[in-house]
């Protein structure tokens, strides 16, 4: 059995000449929820419509459960629950009515649509028209449909999308619950790194097709280097008083950074300034956020 829920190898997806999907090595391990990062356009829903059996891959293999997708698609879809792009209703039905519908067609047994009801907080809105339902609350019906299988992988694509502040908190804590409190192994596709951040345990972060960083957001973090920014006058002086005494510092305006040393090391170079009269204003820690190393990765100039 494969240590891994989802496990893709070489994973591509060619539309004409292009490359959308590249050589994909694709890990979800069980109980994990896995943030699929990247900008608009990387690759993420691609990917995902593939592990889904909506798109057919060039080159590759997927393999869910441990088992071949090209070869056991509807065993393993029984046990997979998804949300791609915005969900669709019948807005005249209430939300106890559309889960009614979709049950019938998966057999699940009557009492599951109270259970996940529930598990997305819908249950005071269950006799509710949909149309009336903002869209939080749509998208987490839209959550509710894809648990009415009771899967053991649920696959979401940017659900927070759309969303205001409150409705993306109710999102946040809604997934984070779920491998705990009913062990259910998540994929969250997103182009934001500070959702992925306060929600995934591991994060795949995929730029141009191509994956280029896999791994926890503990090891991503670890990626950021500190400095030491030391605001002085004379920075230039500063600067060059410190090479002739052996210290290598970088300048920049009216600062001068030190890669982050030692505290002996600091302490070193603020008393040679000292006793060089030169004034320091301020001592300060400056490290990459995470934003920083995701556009360093990715290549990316602007904000996301």
């Amino acid at each position: 059995m494969s240590a891994f829920i989802i496990e893709t190898k070489q994973l591509t997806k060619k539309f004409g000449a292009k490359r959308v999907v590249n050589n994909v090595d694709l890990q979800v391990k069980k109980g994990e929820i896995y943030g699929f990062l990247g900008p608009n356009g990387a690759g993420k829903t691609t990917t995902i419509r593939m592990l889904l059996g909506l798109a057919r891959p060039t080159k590759g293999s997927i393999h869910i459960f441990g088992k071949d997708v090209k070869k056991e698609k509807l065993s393993i879809l029984k046990k997979v629950g998804s949300l791609v792009e915005y969900p669709s209703y019948y807005g005249h039905l209430t939300a106890h009515e559309n889960l009614e519908a979709i049950r019938i067609l998966l057999d699940a047994p009557k009492s599951r649509i109270d259970e996940v009801l529930s598990i997305v907080r819908l249950t005071k809105d269950a006799k509710r028209p949909v149309k009336g339902f903002s869209l939080g609350m749509k998208q987490r019906l839209g959550i509710a449909t894809a648990l009415l299988g009771n899967p053991e992988l649920l696959i979401l694509d940017e659900p927070t999308n759309g969303l205001d502040p409150s409705g993306i908190i109710e999102m946040r804590e809604l997934i984070k619950s779920m491998p705990k409190e009913h062990g259910i192994t998540i994929v969250i596709s997103s182009h934001l790194l500070s959702e992925i951040d306060q929600m995934a345990t591991q994060v795949g972060i995929i730029s141009k097709g191509q994956m280029i960083f896999q791994d926890s957001i503990t090891k991503l973090r670890q990626r950021s280097t500190s400095k030491i920014k030391l605001t002085v006058n004379h920075a230039e002086s500063a600067w060059k008083t410190l090479l002739s005494h052996g210290y290598t510092t970088q300048r920049m305006q009216n600062s001068i950074f030190v890669e982050n040393n030692s505290n002996e090391k600091i302490a070193e170079i603020v008393k040679a300034l000292v006793q060089h009269d030169y004034s320091i204003y301020r001592v300060e820690e400056e490290k990459k956020s995470l934003e920083d190393i995701f556009l360093e990765l990715t290549g990316q100039e602007g904000g996301l």
